[in-house]
């Protein structure tokens, strides 16, 4: 699989440096920059910053496009493993770009296809870490909650603000937020658009990790790094099952899992995995080279 939700590798061919060559905004949006996202490869990760600061890495469908397809570029290159999303000079994301709106941006909201932040739609074969710093908010919120783990600085914040301006969560933000922090909470933050700093997220459970300012980006790639160094057939393959899962019944859901399995084993890494356990590695949950 390679960008689930609208995506393929045939169809990923602009550079994340370049303007989308078909921007889902309307001819009469003058993007003020068309370098919105820089992308960087560490060995197996792929680190995709946002960058737009003199607006706080807010997206306009410049920057939405070329986010899309960057992730769309990463999951079909076999030689990458995790990729980490991080913002600019201190700040995650801001949410839509709502002075490109004001400025006859426009993005629609269609059934299917893309969603307005870009790459919110997409089911990817392999894990993606939001690293926080500053304001993951509006929009913002929805990229993290997109991203399967959420590294945070402790002076992060995290909320629903557009609930002031009347811009709607369209970015699968009122499906995972319930998901990840249960239904209860997500109200709070939907109904109230309320600040939350990354301690008290962290405490929900929408945040995984909680570092010093400054060292989000750091922790999420040494974490990211932590991720790519294990059996990847067998992680993605329960990833991937935890993610089908929802909205299927405990049977369905129990036979997808099974079926994965088979998979891996017959791939023949378990086998792999279980003489290298034989042999003395790992005994006692220790690290393995």
């Amino acid at each position: 699989m390679c960008g689930q939700a609208g995506g393929s590798c045939q169809n990923a061919p602009m550079s994340p440096q370049t303007p989308a060559a078909a921007p889902t905004g309307t001819g009469s949006y003058a993007p003020y920059r068309s370098d919105t996202l820089v992308v960087e490869h560490d060995g197996p990760v792929t680190v995709l910053t946002i960058n737009r600061p003199e607006r706080r890495n807010a997206v306009d469908s410049v920057c939405a496009d070329q986010l899309r397809e960057a992730f769309v570029a990463f999951d079909c290159d076999e030689t990458r493993s995790v990729a980490v999303l991080t913002g600019a000079e201190g700040t995650f994301c801001a949410g839509a770009d709502l002075k490109a709106v004001a400025e006859g941006d426009r993005r629609p909201i269609p059934d299917h296809g893309p969603g307005p932040m870009g790459p919110t739609r997409l089911t990817l074969s392999k894990p993606v870490i939001a690293a926080v710093e500053g304001y993951a908010v509006a929009g913002g919120i929805e990229l993290a909650l997109w991203c399967d783990l959420r590294v945070a600085a402790e002076d992060a914040v995290f909320g629903v603000f557009c609930r002031r301006f009347g811009v709607p969560l369209c970015d699968l933000g009122t499906v995972r937020l319930p998901r990840i922090v249960g239904h209860g909470r997500a109200m709070d933050l939907i109904l109230t658009g309320r600040a939350v700093a990354a301690p008290e997220a962290h405490s929900m459970g929408l945040v995984n990790r909680v570092v010093p300012p400054g060292e989000a980006l750091t922790t999420a790639v040494a974490l990211a790094h932590q991720l790519a160094a294990l059996p990847q057939v067998c992680l993605r393959s329960d990833r991937m099952s935890a993610l089908e899962q929802w909205g299927l019944t405990e049977e369905e859901a129990a036979l997808g899992e099974a079926r994965r399995g088979r998979d891996v084993i017959s791939s023949g890494e378990t086998l792999a995995g279980a003489a290298r356990f034989a042999g003395g590695a790992g005994r006692g949950g220790a690290a393995i080279d």
